[in-house]
């Protein structure tokens, strides 16, 4: 562990070898990213890698007061939901704000107030040859309600020359991305983010220069968008890092699609409140952990308030979103402040 004042700390863990945390990884994930999981079945792989990465380090964070946590994974623990890391009484994410980021020597940009920033929401709900995604519209809409500023544009709106355009005037510091991807391993032509009328592959989200636009949070509400291999660490989130955006919001597993309305409307919410982006994740996935979010009846309610959905969702009973397949897949990739 390096702290902020740049004290080094090591601990040395012989029994945690490299082929027991990655077996030990592998099963977590597997348990975890599926919404019928009893929590016995997540939380003993859980705590074992909480003994393994946090305990060692317990009473040096406790010690130095330290909330937020950068963890500079290496290869086989980049994909590893780290909010959901359970210390036998509660999840990580219930003590400290959490991100990835590829290297440290990477966070170098001071903090940057975005609160004041226009949003530009992008997405599509209707796709040829994928299944549709009839929340989208609704999480477009109430995103730019809830953050007060910007434009959304759907479906026919939602094309690479449109985004082009709509990024080279400049003015705004977030974009957010909700439709399907999916990242896969190996040429750069198999992983992809669908736009209206093409896929955007993962080489050409650098070409798009988001940060010389002045963008400063990428949120891609899409599955997979956070996962990589060795030739692209972190999938599209870590390409956006490598073409200058400061921070990515992405997701680890093909999520919930009504999770993602709520965990991202919260979010935005959440940005208005706390000066940090980590901290505001953390924040919007405490919500759904403890059933702050919940939505039932064409309602969508929060602590704050109660907003009304579409006629076109589907009239959905009660939906617990407190087990971390809602809310653990969602990862702050780069800068967290």
């Amino acid at each position: 562990m390096i702290t902020g004042d740049g004290e080094i700390i090591r601990r040395r863990l012989p029994e945690a070898t490299r082929a027991k945390v990655l077996a030990k990884t592998r099963e977590f994930q597997q348990n975890i990213n599926n919404p019928k999981t009893i929590p016995a079945n997540y939380l003993k792989s859980g705590q074992q890698l909480y003994q393994w990465l946090i305990k060692p380090l317990e009473e040096d964070l406790k010690a130095k007061n330290i909330k937020s946590l950068i963890f500079a994974m290496d290869t086989g623990l980049r994909s590893l939901p780290l909010a959901a890391l359970h210390d036998g009484h509660g999840f990580l994410i219930e003590n400290y704000s959490v991100s990835l980021i590829p290297s440290m020597s990477l966070i170098t940009s001071p903090y940057r107030n975005i609160r004041n920033l226009p949003i530009l929401a992008m997405g599509s709900s209707k796709f040829t040859d994928q299944t549709p995604l009839p929340w989208v519209p609704i999480e477009l809409a109430m995103i730019v309600e809830e953050f007060g500023k910007g434009k959304t544009f759907l479906n026919e709106g939602f094309t690479l020359n449109n985004l082009q355009n709509q990024l080279n005037g400049g003015k705004f510091g977030i974009v957010h991305l909700a439709t399907h991807a999916e990242f896969k391993p190996g040429n750069y032509q198999n992983s992809y983010i669908q736009l209206w009328d093409q896929k955007l592959r993962i080489n050409e989200l650098q070409n798009l220069e988001l940060s010389k636009k002045g963008v400063d949070l990428l949120v891609l509400s899409a599955c997979r968008t956070a996962l990589g291999d060795p030739q692209a660490e972190l999938g599209f989130a870590g390409a956006a890092l490598a073409g200058g955006v400061d921070s990515t919001v992405a997701t680890l597993w093909y999520v919930s699609d009504r999770g993602a309305l709520a965990l991202t409307t919260e979010f935005y919410h959440q940005l208005g409140q706390v000066p940090t982006k980590s901290e505001a994740l953390r924040r919007s996935q405490l919500a759904m952990l403890h059933g702050n979010l919940r939505l039932a009846n064409r309602q969508l309610s929060s602590v704050n308030k109660q907003l009304s959905l579409s006629e076109e969702v589907p009239n959905l009973q009660n939906i617990d979103f407190s087990h971390p397949y809602y809310w653990a897949g969602f990862t702050l990739v780069g800068n967290p402040w």
